[in-house]
This record gives C-alpha cells, structure tokens and sequence, in this order.
C-alpha cells in the first residue's frame, strides 16, 4: 500500500458518524479509495442508513479531510448504497466498541 493511501486512511479514521462512536472507516463505510497517478482521489463510500440525517456533514468531513492530506491534488466523495451497508463490514475493534458480539 502506498504511502498516500496509508495516510488517507489514516485521516479517515478521523471522520465519525455522529450517532455512534466509531470512525466510518471501521464501521465499514469506505468501499474503495483510487488513486490517479495526478494524486487524484476518488473515496466510494455508503451510509449506515439512507436516510441518514447527517450524511452531508459526513460527506463535507470525507472530503475536507482527505483533501488535507499532504500530496492529495483534488478529490471526489461517491455515495452508494450498492452493496447495502451491514454490520458484517465492520471491523473486529468495531463491534467490540459497539457491544456487538
């Protein structure tokens, strides 16, 4: 893994869903982050629900903080909702943050 993705996740780890403790990136959020060979990044991403009544603030968080990552030219954050999100997606540290074993 290179250097830069490394550090974009790292700064993913950063950006929490309001309504539970746990970084998107643990709760299994972030389906694919690519990377041009311009430094260009492009963050797949879903929502833990649809109708999630903060997923702009969410979104605006991705960006700014992936944009802030040294060596990042410009990004662009897709919201999809194929594959639905489960709780099988998220990490091991996840569910025992939330209690769900």
């Amino acid at each position: 893994m290179s250097d830069l993705k490394s550090n974009i996740i790292e700064a993913l780890h950063t950006v929490y869903d309001p309504e539970l403790p746990v970084n998107i990136y643990d709760l299994g959020l972030v389906y694919d982050i690519t990377i041009t060979n311009e430094s260009n990044v492009h963050v797949t991403m879903t929502l833990t629900a649809p109708a999630c009544p903060v997923a702009g603030e969410i979104l605006f968080d991705v960006e700014s903080k992936v944009r802030a990552v040294e060596g990042v030219n410009d990004v662009h954050v897709d919201l999809t909702f194929d594959p639905p999100w489960n709780k099988d997606m998220m990490t091991e540290e996840a569910k025992l943050e939330l209690d769900m074993f």
